[in-house]
């Protein structure tokens, strides 16, 4: 029995590690290239911004630490959902003028997307609470 855990632990290992393969590290440069990498960036420096001046280094160092795993993740994800055959015509797409302009672009076109999404979001919860009323 003890030594069936064994193999069983042996072989979840090899698994896990297994999945850092080429196709996710294929998967992780996609990322990267969609411009998700200054998010975490901004996400850093403005979580941190309480952190003092003196410390700042040290913390911005160690946030910086954990991208590693969540690109990880992120990648396992989009190995969920996408081949890795589509996964290297998109990375070849974000090498492209256009896409290069895409993944400049992205932040920006995500903050104006939520700010119209609210309006909606508000014009709509008055049209429910419209109906709500007796």
């Amino acid at each position: 029995m003890k030594n069936l855990c064994l193999v069983i632990a042996a072989v979840l290992f090899v698994s896990a590690n297994a999945q850092e393969s080429p196709d996710l590290e294929k998967a992780i440069e996609l990322i990267q290239l969609t411009g998700a990498t200054s998010s975490f960036d901004l996400a850093i420096d403005q979580i941190g911004a309480s952190v003092p001046t003196h410390k700042k280094e040290a913390y911005t160092k160690e946030a910086r630490g954990t991208l590693g795993e969540i690109y990880k993740e992120m990648g396992a994800l989009y190995l969920e959902e996408f081949t890795p055959a589509e996964i290297d015509a998109l990375i070849s797409f974000y090498y492209t003028d256009l896409g290069k302009k895409l993944a400049s672009k992205q932040n920006l076109m995500m903050q104006k997307d939520m700010a119209i999404g609210q309006t909606w979001g508000f014009k709509v919860s008055q049209i429910a609470q419209k109906y709500s009323q007796n």
